[in-house]
C-alpha cells in the first residue's frame, strides 16, 4: 500500500484492544437505537457530513460509554436529555 506525501502510516489498522463483548454490546445497542427518532436524526446528520454507517453508529455507542463512566464518577443517576430541535 502506498501513501501519499504528508500522510502517516500510523492508525491504519483497527484497534484490537479492549473488551470485545462490551464493544459489541454497545455497537448493537446503538444499532437498535436507530428506531428512536432522536438517534435516527443524529445518525442521518453524521451521514450527511460524509461519515460511513459504522462511524455514524460508533458515535452514539461512544456517547453511551461516556455516560456510563460519568454516572459513578459523579454519583448521579441517568437522566435522558431532551432532543435538540433543528
Amino acid at each position: 500500500m502506498t501513501t501519499s506525501p504528508g500522510t502517516s502510516i500510523h492508525g491504519e489498522h483497527a484497534p484490537r484492544g479492549g473488551n470485545r463483548q462490551l464493544k459489541r454490546a454497545m455497537f448493537l445497542s446503538a444499532f437498535a437505537a436507530l428506531h428512536d427518532p432522536a438517534s435516527r436524526t443524529s445518525h442521518d446528520t453524521c451521514r450527511a457530513r460524509g461519515k460511513t454507517h459504522t462511524q455514524a453508529l460508533l458515535r452514539p455507542a461512544r456517547q453511551r460509554i461516556n455516560v456510563l463512566f460519568a454516572m459513578p464518577r459523579d454519583g448521579t443517576f441517568y437522566e435522558p436529555r431532551t432532543p435538540r430541535l433543528a
